[in-house]
């Protein structure tokens, strides 16, 4: 038994730095493949990227949970948007090429925080946000702590309350002190890319994943990095629901609510239309045949609800 053990031992710590070597190398591929195709700017000692193009009344896009820049920017809302309007779509931290500093786990609250100090360094002024999943939380804080500084609201697929979700147990175990460590720079990785058609099947379903999806960089999605960030979120997804959902009856803008009704991911009754019961003044623009990623299967609606809250 000892013999074995010895063994065992060695060999199992081969396999982790072997499958961490694969794991920086992806990593690092997918970084010099992917280049920031925006700027950089600090704020509060947090590095963030961001895309600012276009000209006109100004749209902030934030991503959802697992995502950044680069897949709003796939999606035919961005590209139509940049027609009309001055759009800054952010990294938020963690994800793409903004940095998430260790030990400060951010919040809905705290990264509306980050993006509202973001747009005063570059000149935004008032814009219209859009946010999407995860994003969409980020965005309705956003307008809670801030609504003299908004145009409009635009809440896309969001997750708003506290219920209890089968993803998550998955999602969160890379935040976990030290264990979770090993496990975003060995495994979690590579249990992502295995995982990677079927999640992205369903977050898209019913509608088919389009075929210029394929232009998505997967692995910069499951950097150690990116893994902690979205581990982060998933984690305090309960906790920060539940700190926000009381608030959203005192909400002093009209938030424009989108929703694909077939949403297999987040379900729509649980909270857009929940939402859309709780907030006295809203909007409501439901997509019957489209799902979670609905800026990119029906990007009509979409387009119309960004507009609605620009009038």
């Amino acid at each position: 038994m000892h013999t074995r053990t010895s063994i065992v031992a060695p060999l199992a710590g081969v396999a982790a730095l072997s499958t961490a070597a694969f794991v920086h190398h992806r990593a690092w591929q997918a970084e010099r493949r992917n280049p920031p195709r925006g700027r950089f700017a600090e704020v509060d000692g947090v590095r963030l990227h961001y895309v600012d193009r276009g000209s006109g009344v100004p749209l902030v896009m934030l991503h959802g949970l697992g995502s950044m820049v680069e897949e709003l920017a796939l999606s035919p809302v961005y590209e139509a948007a940049l027609a009309r309007h001055r759009v800054i779509a952010i990294d938020r931290p963690g994800y793409g090429h903004s940095l998430r500093p260790r030990g400060r786990w951010l919040g809905p609250r705290r990264q509306a925080a980050l993006v509202r100090k973001l747009l005063a360094q570059i000149g935004v002024e008032r814009p219209v946000v859009f946010g999407h999943s995860f994003g969409a939380l980020v965005a309705i804080a956003y307008a809670l702590a801030y609504p003299a500084a908004l145009r409009g609201l635009v809440l896309a697929s969001g997750a708003y309350f506290p219920t209890p979700r089968l993803d998550v147990p998955l999602m969160a175990p890379p935040a976990i002190p030290f264990l979770g460590a090993l496990m975003r720079h060995t495994i979690s990785p590579l249990i992502g890319r295995a995982l990677w058609p079927a999640m992205t099947r369903l977050v898209f379903s019913p509608a088919p994943v389009p075929a210029y999806f394929s232009r998505f960089p997967v692995w910069m999605a499951l950097r150690p990095s990116q893994l902690r960030a979205g581990a982060q979120e998933a984690a305090m997804l309960l906790p920060a629901t539940a700190a926000l959902a009381p608030l959203y009856p005192k909400l002093e803008i009209s938030p424009v609510i989108a929703v694909g009704a077939l949403d297999r991911y987040v379900d729509p009754r649980a909270h857009s239309l929940r939402l859309a019961q709780a907030v006295p003044r809203r909007e409501l623009v439901v997509s019957p045949r489209a799902g979670h990623m609905l800026h990119h299967s029906d990007p009509r609606r979409v387009l119309q609800a960004i507009e609605m809250s620009f009038s």
